[in-house]
């Protein structure tokens, strides 16, 4: 049983927005308090926008940015990212756009983990008031009232839902995690599944906790579906002693079938034929996705959310390199046990002890006003100070002869 352990927050964020900033107020207004939060920021210009208009560094004490390029993200290594960062015995994975939906959420969700109930806790999620009736569904239907215990026991009843996990929200035991290896170096989606999965190959149990709830919900088209389910089934595919062992398309059809019946009920006919063509986009990328080995690269570009993450088979696997300006290559330089050092966190011991706040005045270098004056002289003066006399003699010298060579002027 974990005593009073300290509890970090790790969110990795791209183009923060308004989500973002209540994210952290429900943060600083957490019962159990938050010790650090650590985010990892893809693109650092949509960061400091967000700065700008809402003073992110001084409101919140406790906040940590590093920042990294898009060609370097991937759910996988980006959240690693993060844990490296953190020295607390539980770390609670969100994303940016996840607002706690009560002061008791951190509380409520660390709880199974305190009591050596489990080693990985998730959060319930709350469509929005604004979501459309298909969205509110879908979330209670994956997210319900009741919280569950889950254990390799429940595979048979449950099948896919036993590995069921998001990183939405999810709290870890950084003990355990550290243990089984933590999350896949590379991953283009389901790292919290696939975490989970090992988890409970393990012997360990992981917590569905209902009265922990976010609120978090999208109503994505029908293209980003499309992408993301391809994304879905690529990650199924690279991790077959996983999925092959239990089929997520049961569970779909179950959630297809279970949807249309509430808009019948709900006399929500006219939503019936979209939500058809969105789970037949769903299911086209899924399946697309499952096949990906057989689909030329350019095709898959086009058919993945996540075109970055292609890139690292030939800069990482076949160490390809590239033009760092034009391409995804990273010079050796920059590298530090295969990682690179990025500007908002280049220390030598980044990978220990306390990393240093990030701020905008470490990142952005301001010319001084002077710039254009001629300093050439200087160096050598410093390293002569008889040069400064001997300059200033020969000052002296010049201003004479021109004052006699004026008079002489002005005589004749």
């Amino acid at each position: 049983m974990i005593q009073n352990p300290k509890v970090d927050v790790i969110i990795p964020t791209y183009k923060p927005g308004e989500s973002y900033t209540r994210l952290l107020d429900m943060l600083e207004k957490q019962s159990y308090p938050i010790n650090k939060i650590w985010v990892i920021n893809t693109e650092e210009k949509y960061y400091t926008d967000w700065l700008f208009n809402h003073s992110g560094e001084k409101k919140y004490e406790n906040l940590h940015v590093a920042h990294i390029s898009k060609r370097e993200f991937n759910h996988g290594r980006t959240r690693r990212e993060g844990v490296v960062r953190s020295n607390a015995e539980i770390f609670i994975m969100m994303t940016d756009d996840a607002v706690p939906k009560n002061e008791v959420m951190v509380e409520n969700l660390i709880s199974p983990l305190l009591s050596d109930k489990a080693v990985v806790s998730y959060a319930r999620q709350v469509a929005k008031k604004s979501s459309n009736e298909i969205e509110k569904f879908t979330r209670n239907f994956n997210y319900p009232r009741k919280s569950k215990l889950k254990s390799v026991k429940d595979i048979d009843q449950l099948g896919i839902k036993t590995f069921f996990c998001s990183n939405v929200c999810a709290a870890y035991n950084r003990e355990v995690y550290d243990k089984l290896g933590g999350f896949e170096e590379y991953a283009i989606f389901n790292e919290d599944m696939v975490y989970a999965a090992k988890a409970i190959d393990s012997g360990k149990k992981i917590a569905y906790t209902a009265s922990a709830e976010v609120i978090h919900s999208h109503d994505y088209g029908n293209i980003a579906l499309f992408k993301r389910n391809f994304d879905l089934g690529v990650s199924q595919a690279e991790h077959p002693e996983i999925f092959k062992r239990v089929s997520s398309t049961d569970e779909g059809m179950k959630l297809v079938k279970k949807t249309i019946e509430h808009l019948k009920k709900r006399k929500k006919y006219l939503l019936i034929p979209k939500f058809i063509i969105n789970s037949g986009f769903k299911f086209m990328g899924y399946r697309c996705g499952l096949h990906y080995q057989h689909l030329p690269k350019w095709v898959i570009l086009r058919m993945t959310s996540l075109p970055e993450y292609w890139v690292r088979q030939d800069v990482y696997e076949k160490n390809i390199k590239m033009n760092y300006n034009t391409g995804y290559g990273i010079a050796e330089s920059e590298r530090v046990d295969g990682r690179k050092i990025h500007k908002a966190s280049r220390e030598e011991n980044r990978y220990n002890g306390e990393i240093r706040k990030s701020t905008i005045r470490d990142e952005i270098k301001v010319r001084p006003k002077d710039k254009m004056i001629d300093r050439s002289g200087l160096s050598e003066i410093k390293a002569n100070p008889e040069a400064k006399n001997t300059n200033e003699k020969v000052k002296e010298e010049n201003n004479t002869e021109n004052k006699e060579n004026k008079t002489t002027k002005e005589d004749i």
